[in-house]
């Protein structure tokens, strides 16, 4: 089959300034790029006055459930132009999962990937590789290796370190994921059970993945007062494991550091990177965060594990410990209620349907609506109620830092997106990557097209080595995108974020046509992403 893209203004991908050429696919891969108009083709498709970029890459969804079980997975990512995808981030992820705490991993991550059926039950990451290929994929879909869940099903979520044979274990289970194909390794030092493990134990464990050459993806420990403490130690540990390292959803948060730290975090960055150390960051699009509830609770009151952390709660010495801590600060810790306060503080998801009502409202108001006069006191029971399964969005950031970090010539698009049932998920699920074009090349002129289209497709494909993507080139997959560059748009907001973008003209995956009209025609010729 040999379809052929006329007069198209063509954004390669690699930064360069556009051209206006023509690109001819045989199956799935680019053949030519080229001027001429003597080409035979079995379908044309007249791009007159529309952009042709690489298909977006989304290097940070928590879509590793949705994508097993949901048969409407890919229609949010292909209508905002994503033809790959990867999940395992943050250190959450859905494997591997031992029997002793099956039930406590996939309560802990329910907020961000969703609800766990109960036929999954996956103990090495081949498991999932081999899942993956057993189903109709309508993009390109890899995994991290997530640390955090590796960790919580060796040991729990309790507080003790690695024993000698715990950490053998634990490095068995990343080479058996290298192996399999994994892009990388994530951590998530903000969440149990990692953000007990020290430095040393971090850098012992980081150093299995050293001989495969992937990256080390991280949600650093801190992203406020301890940002710049934070970014040194994971530059250290991925000095010391020689790994590369990417820092995920690079931002300062807090109304006392905008303006301030992130530039002191940078530089640090930067130092590193002269020094000839591979660095990278990645941002999404937005000055709102989204997370768990449960990363509000301050260490003082946590547990061994959520489930003894969620029966202190219960009893009303808990709940009064609580409220009391929650308006302090703690050191090591960023503590978001005193650095945002509860205005900021949207719930964005609860598990049980009498406590749908509190979606969309923010902490404040939420209370007020359940007959509470201090947010702290609701927090505690709805945590209860829950079992902990409630997500939230933090409104954070500032526009300035993050416009700061979208210019840094190391920074990547993601939207990190979490796929936890919702009615009002965080817009970045449905709307990052037109946004990115919206608003910060059209409207606000903060990138440039061939900037912001580099941010989407190559420089992902890069920091992943993902072989022949992320550039419009002879001889690489026919992953491609046709939009009109002034009407492409996102809709999503936090207000009303279920809306979808429109403006694709088309979405090509592996050369086959997946999105036509803002509408999708295909959802199977996606692939597995594999790293070997």
């Amino acid at each position: 089959m040999r379809t052929l893209i006329k007069n198209g203004l063509i954004y390669d991908g690699s930064g360069s300034l556009p051209c206006l050429k023509n690109i001819l696919i045989e199956d799935d891969r680019i053949a030519a790029i080229t001027k001429s108009q003597e080409l035979y083709a079995d379908k044309i498709i007249q791009a007159d006055g529309l952009v042709v970029t690489p298909g977006f890459i989304d290097t940070h969804r928590h879509c590793d459930i949705d994508v097993l079980y949901n048969p409407d997975f890919g229609t949010i990512e292909m209508t905002q132009g994503l033809t790959t995808v990867i999940g395992g981030n943050c250190g959450l992820a859905p494997v591997p999962v031992s029997k002793a705490y099956r039930r406590d991993i996939f309560d802990y991550i329910e907020p961000c990937l969703g609800i766990a059926p109960e036929q999954l039950k996956m103990e090495y990451f081949y498991e999932y590789v081999r899942a993956l290929k057993g189903t109709a994929l309508p993009i390109h879909v890899g995994s991290y290796i997530g640390t955090g869940t590796l960790k919580a099903s060796i040991k729990g979520y309790g507080k003790a370190p690695f024993t000698k044979e715990e950490m053998e274990k634990a490095k068995a289970y990343i080479s058996e994921g290298m192996e399999a194909g994994a892009v990388g390794l994530s951590m998530g030092i903000m969440y149990q059970p990692e953000c007990y493990s020290s430095r040393r134990e971090m850098t012992e464990l980081v150093s299995a993945s050293a001989p495969y050459g992937r990256p080390l993806t991280c949600h650093i420990r801190g992203e406020g007062d301890n940002l710049v403490s934070s970014v040194k130690e994971i530059i250290e540990i991925a000095r010391e494991a020689e790994v590369p390292l990417n820092i995920s959803h690079f931002k300062a948060t807090g109304v006392k550091n905008w303006g301030v730290t992130i530039g002191k975090a940078i530089k640090e960055i930067e130092e590193a990177r002269y020094k000839g150390q591979d660095v990278t960051v990645d941002f999404y699009p937005y000055c709102g965060g989204s997370t768990t509830l449960f990363s509000l609770i301050p260490p003082s009151v946590m547990e061994d594990s959520p489930e003894q952390t969620l029966k202190k709660l219960a009893a009303d010495s808990g709940k009064e410990t609580l409220k009391t801590e929650l308006y302090k600060e703690h050191a090591g810790w960023d503590n978001m209620v005193t650095a945002i306060g509860w205005e900021r503080i949207l719930i964005s998801s609860a598990a049980k349907e009498n406590n749908r009502l509190f979606s969309g409202l923010n902490f404040k108001e939420a209370a007020a609506l359940a007959g509470y006069e201090e947010p702290g006191a609701f927090m505690c029971d709805l945590l209860v109620e829950e079992q902990g399964k409630v997500g939230i969005i933090v409104l954070s950031m500032s526009q300035e830092d993050v416009d700061t970090v979208a210019r840094l010539p190391y920074s990547m698009v993601i939207s990190d997106s979490l796929y936890g049932v919702s009615d009002f998920p965080h817009p970045r699920l449905y709307g990052s990557f037109p946004k990115v074009i919206r608003e910060f090349v059209r409207e606000r002129h903060v990138l440039s097209m061939e900037e912001a289209v580099k941010k989407m497709t190559l420089l992902p494909a890069k920091r992943l080595a993902l072989k022949d993507r992320g550039m419009l080139r002879e001889g690489y997959y026919a992953d491609i995108n046709l939009f009109d560059a002034e009407t492409l748009r996102d809709y999503a907001d936090y207000e009303n974020p279920k809306r979808f973008c429109t403006g694709f003209h088309m979405v090509m995956v592996n050369g086959k046509i997946t999105v036509l009209n803002d509408k999708v025609i295909s959802r199977i010729n996606g692939s597995v992403i594999e790293i070997h």
